[in-house]
């Protein structure tokens, strides 16, 4: 079982980093910037976290606005973190693909898509992955009908 890192300490060492780029942090998660999510994500990656495996990637429909997680491990030192980012965009939610970064978010993401609408900006092939093309919608958002 992996140990959950503090959003806080890992927010600390990437405000170094990357100024600007942490909106919050607590004891279970880490909040950042949307248009600053992947460069946080090849930081997590590649820095002494060593965040090297995307367990999985999801996402909620909040009243005020889409969240995309990200649910990160550390295979080399048994740690886990919650990377979270927001969209408050209802027409054509977005956010930078974390595809270029662990290679695995690629189907999670077409999934994000297919049933949340919120596109991957970069991704190599958005599409839909479990309705078909022409599907009006997008079926576990808050206003579908």
């Amino acid at each position: 079982m992996t140990v959950a890192l503090s959003g806080k300490v890992v927010a600390e060492e990437l405000s170094k980093a990357m100024p600007g780029a942490v909106v919050s942090s607590d004891e279970k998660c880490l909040l950042v910037d949307g248009a600053s999510v992947r460069e946080v994500g090849e930081w997590l990656k590649t820095s002494q976290y060593v965040f090297d495996y995307l367990a999985n990637l999801t996402s909620v429909d909040y009243v005020d606005f889409f969240e995309v997680i990200y649910n990160l491990v550390s295979l080399r030192h048994n740690h886990s973190l919650t990377l979270k980012t927001r969209c408050y965009e209802r027409e054509n939610p977005s956010v930078p693909s974390m595809t270029p970064v662990w290679r695995g978010a690629e189907l999670q993401e077409r999934e994000v898509y297919d049933l949340m609408g919120i596109s991957f900006e970069g991704h190599p092939n958005l599409k839909r992955i479990l309705l078909w093309e022409g599907f009006a919608g997008h079926p576990l958002r808050r206003d579908y009908l």
